[in-house]
């Protein structure tokens, strides 16, 4: 079928009026994600309700034209990066929200900020759980689109865990309603983290929980990789359950050390940064004691627990300024996302390591020690660098990874950037049945082509 552009064009601004943005100036800002860049699309539709964007998609399958989905273009792996003519639907004005304190959940468009969001449940006495490290610009259909986590998946889950039901349009434009406690098939599952492959989610109801009363954090330096890897062990095997386990490598400390020039200790080769949180003072300060105890027992060089709120925002401000930091290092970096077992991630995290040194680049790990999310970070200079040399790493990294008994990503999502790595990761008759799916959902294959599964050529 061939996308007849301007006749799609032009019946899209009849049907929709200003919600279509086709000049050049304005189609230009939608090529992008934090890491990719593509072509810009032929016209951006900004819809404000799903019935929009059901007319968006019919116009577009009678037209042969694909769809790609965009939330806030905080993306790191090239997720709403167009890869041809395309029209792209953003859900930038897609921000309703209805908090539902009393059963405990939020109705919300996909265009939501995530700590918006957040914020209204507080006004409420309630919090959103999940707390991806782009909740400051990342929407809740991103987060859907990728299954975001963040520092509190470890006890509180990612946005699986917190979705209750989804609204999604269909490529034929139909609307379908999916409850999770509907008794039937949970089809909703099929679209949490499909990278907008499947369906448009134009509406979420996601889980809301009262906050913790109490919290205790708990930070240790460690001289080697081994005994923060050890400490983790320590944690899982004594049942301890904290809130957030963050871990962040020499290369990440000393990049936020320059930044900040907080005086860390030297000879520090690792830190671990920890949550423990609650209802009851004296459980949370207990599990606090047990988490510092398996720091110390593994071998921490120096340890914190923080008196305070005031103290413990002292204390994080080393893991909230990463990025930051790193970006003051290079002007571009690539952030990694794999997942090991956590018995692993000495080992890996020194592998990778290893395999930096014989690079040109710097590369700095740090994550979700928790359970077992590491971002490994390549840093360069898009200006000088060769990029093809930096996407050679990012490869091996990933290849680590999988080497380990690990994942390729954790909440970044597959995208673009990882897509080909499905061949080497996936059993045939998996990957045979992920097609399946998306023939009988897509058959004419134009939601966000390009994105999460393999060329069907390899």
């Amino acid at each position: 079928m061939t996308i007849t552009a301007g006749s799609l064009v032009t019946e899209l601004r009849r049907a929709l009026g200003e919600k279509v943005r086709v000049h050049e100036s304005e189609t230009l800002l939608y090529r992008y994600d934090a890491i990719a860049t593509g072509p810009a699309p032929l016209a951006v539709v900004l819809p404000e309700t799903a019935a929009d964007v059901a007319l968006t998609m019919r116009l577009c399958v009678a037209h042969g034209c694909p769809v790609v989905p965009r939330g806030a273009a905080s993306g790191l792996s090239g997720g709403s990066v167009p890869v041809g003519p395309c029209v792209t639907i953003a859900s930038n004005r897609m921000r309703g929200v209805v908090i539902d304190a009393p059963n405990l959940r939020a109705v919300v468009q996909p265009g939501v900020v995530t700590d918006d969001l957040d914020a209204l449940a507080r006004a409420e006495g309630l919090t959103y759980a999940p707390d991806p490290a782009s909740s400051r610009q990342s929407t809740l259909g991103g987060n859907v689109a990728e299954n975001a986590g963040g520092p509190r998946c470890l006890k509180r889950g990612v946005t699986a865990d917190a979705v209750l039901g989804l609204q999604v349009v269909l490529a034929d434009g139909s609307i379908l309603s999916l409850n999770r406690d509907d008794g039937g098939l949970d089809l909703a599952a099929l679209f949490i983290g499909s990278e907008g492959t499947l369906g448009f989610v134009t509406e979420i109801t996601v889980r809301l929980t009262p906050p913790p009363t109490f919290t205790r954090t708990v930070q240790a330096f460690f001289s080697s990789l081994d005994d923060a890897g050890r400490a983790v062990a320590l944690i899982t095997a004594r049942g301890l359950t904290p809130a957030k386990l963050e871990v962040m490598d020499e290369v990440s400390l000393w990049a936020v050390d320059q930044f900040l020039h907080l005086g860390f200790p030297e000879g520090g080769k690792a830190l671990l940064l920890s949550d423990c949180d609650g209802d009851d003072r004296a459980t949370v300060d207990a599990e606090a004691q047990a988490v510092l105890k398996a720091f110390q027992d593994a071998g921490a060089t120096a340890c914190s627990l923080a008196a305070d709120a005031a103290e413990a925002a002292l204390l994080w401000r080393a893991r909230k300024n990463v990025s930051p930091a790193l970006g003051n290092v290079r002007a571009n970096r690539v952030n990694e996302d794999i997942v090991v077992p956590r018995s692993k991630l000495p080992a890996v995290m020194r592998e990778i390591h290893a395999l930096a040194a014989s690079s040109p680049f710097p590369v700095a790990v740090f994550g979700h020690a928790g359970d077992g999310n590491l971002h490994p970070n390549i840093l360069f200079d898009r200006a000088h660098d060769d990029v093809a040399l930096v996407e050679a790493l990012a490869h091996e990294i990933a290849r680590i990874a999988v080497r380990a008994g690990g994942v390729l990503s954790g909440e970044h999502g597959i995208g673009l950037t990882k897509r080909g790595f499905m061949i080497e990761v996936t059993p045939p008759a998996t990957l045979a049945a992920y097609r399946r799916l998306k023939d009988a959902l897509d058959p004419n294959g134009l939601l966000n082509p390009g994105k999460l599964l393999p060329e069907r050529s390899r």
